[in-house]
């Protein structure tokens, strides 16, 4: 990722500073629908969750986000006719030395399941899934591990990473629990990609 700390003032203003990745993701294909990269704000939220809908089919579906308060209109606006939505609320304890925060996140000590739009049924509210994919985005890439130097020095070189990943996810690997990749639970294929094939698209 870009470091906020080292973008100098009167520089390419959107090109340096930090970065953050949103990631939508089916929970039975495990497949990658949209994700966006660009600040942590109103604006990359209200993109990635157009992106989302130009993704998915006009039929309703559940989605499931963490509290972060821009999803709210975001999906609301955008999201209104087709989806049921809840947020998934984690609540942190305060108890850890300011120093071990750097490390390690705070403990999580209970999370609130918060419907926010239509129907959601409780039982399928959940951000595990989301979550543990970007466990493996700091797997798979050297520049999203934390405390990394291995971060980005121009934004072209980190969008092409992780446009690459998402691909290589989606159509080249194959998911343990699934057996096959993603691409093909959801039927978009009805192979394994080789790295060949994903560079010839």
């Amino acid at each position: 990722m870009f470091l906020k700390r080292n973008a100098r003032r009167g520089g390419r203003g959107s090109g340096l500073g930090d970065a953050y990745c949103f990631v939508a993701i089916e929970r039975n294909t495990k497949l990658v629908l949209n994700f966006a990269l660009g600040r942590r704000s109103q604006a990359t939220t209200d993109a990635f969750i157009e992106g989302l809908r130009a993704a998915t089919a006009p039929q309703r579906f559940q989605i499931s986000t963490d509290g972060f308060q821009p999803y709210l209109s975001a999906i609301t606006t955008t999201l209104s006719d087709r989806c049921d939505f809840a947020q998934v609320i984690k609540v942190y304890s305060n108890a850890d030395p300011e120093g071990q925060r750097r490390y390690s996140p705070a403990d999580v000590t209970h999370t609130e399941k918060v419907p926010i739009m239509g129907n959601p049924d409780p039982a399928k509210v959940c951000t595990s899934h989301v979550e543990r994919q970007s466990l493996t985005i700091r797997m798979s890439m050297r520049r999203s591990t934390r405390l990394t130097n291995a971060f980005s020095k121009k934004w072209e070189n980190l969008w092409a990473a992780y446009c690459l990943h998402f691909a290589y996810y989606n159509f080249c690997r194959i998911h343990k629990t699934l057996r096959v990749t993603p691409a093909m639970e959801a039927g978009l294929t009805n192979q394994v990609w080789e790295l060949t094939d994903l560079l010839a698209e």
